[in-house]
């Protein structure tokens, strides 16, 4: 018979092996994690520019089709420049920047709980000639967050392609924001007026038709059943492309660019 205190002894010690083997494993794995993430975020990004790539070549792809890595104050001053390895100005990588601190240091520099001032990360792709802006985007969606990137043409106007994921939407519902059919509408879509007012683009409930035909180039059809996460969509995209307006409307005047038609 084990007594009373044997049994605890015993326990205790297997508690402390098994917590000193989960952690070492923690600890092993985590460097794998972290290049998976830094994997699929380089994948996400290059997608939205409709670049398909492997796992396995997607640094290399990266390094390829991303010329410039931008780090932009709500100003729209270029406060860090990151270019073929090196940085040309500041220190901070946009690659490396975490959206959802940056978010929180907005939203407590707005309620008056902080003077910190947040930054935002653009992408600057070079395919076939062309030249496209990657933003990324955070927002929420019915169940978790809702995220993505948008690559915009030259003009700073028109989308050219988007990326949307979620971590825990409704399957035939709102996680069909994460497939081909409703990002492809975003494609040819606008983000300013013809006078580069900025109107993001509106998820539209009931679908676009229902907008003024002057209105239908800033909207897409929402996911029938899927209200809440095509309502987080539309803040999302709003939210996050405001805060790179100015930035954009500086780099039009500076390309002396005419005001598209609409």
């Amino acid at each position: 018979m084990f007594t009373n205190r044997y049994i605890f002894l015993y326990s205790s010690a297997m508690v402390i092996v098994v917590a000193a083997i989960l952690s070492s494993a923690a600890q092993f794995l985590k460097p794998f994690q972290e290049r998976n993430v830094r994997t699929e975020k380089i994948m996400e990004i290059l997608k939205s520019v409709k670049v398909e790539v492997e796992k396995s070549e997607a640094e290399k792809t990266y390094d390829q089709f991303i010329t410039a890595e931008y780090t932009i104050n709500r100003e729209g001053d270029v406060v860090s420049l990151y270019k073929n390895g090196n940085f040309e100005k500041g220190d901070i990588r946009a690659f490396d920047i975490d959206l959802k601190t940056e978010q929180k240091k907005l939203a407590d520099l707005k309620a008056g709980k902080s003077d910190v001032e947040p930054v935002f990360p653009m992408f600057e792709c070079v395919k076939d000639d062309q030249h496209y802006y990657i933003i990324p985007l955070l927002g929420k969606g019915l169940w978790g967050p809702v995220w993505g990137n948008m690559a915009l043409k030259d003009d700073f106007r028109t989308v050219y392609g988007v990326t949307f994921g979620h971590k825990g939407e409704t399957p035939g519902l709102g996680a069909e924001i994460a497939y081909a059919p409703f990002q492809q509408q975003f494609i040819d879509k606008t983000i300013f007026d013809k006078d580069y007012n900025f109107t993001s683009i509106e998820v539209v409930k009931g679908g676009v038709s229902a907008l003024p035909e002057n209105k239908q180039i800033h909207g897409v059809d929402a996911i029938s059943g899927g209200t809440i996460t095509s309502n987080g969509v539309s803040e999302m995209l709003h939210d996050c492309l405001i805060n790179y307006v100015p930035f954009m409307k500086s780099k039009v005047e500076e390309s002396g660019s005419p005001e598209p038609e609409v």
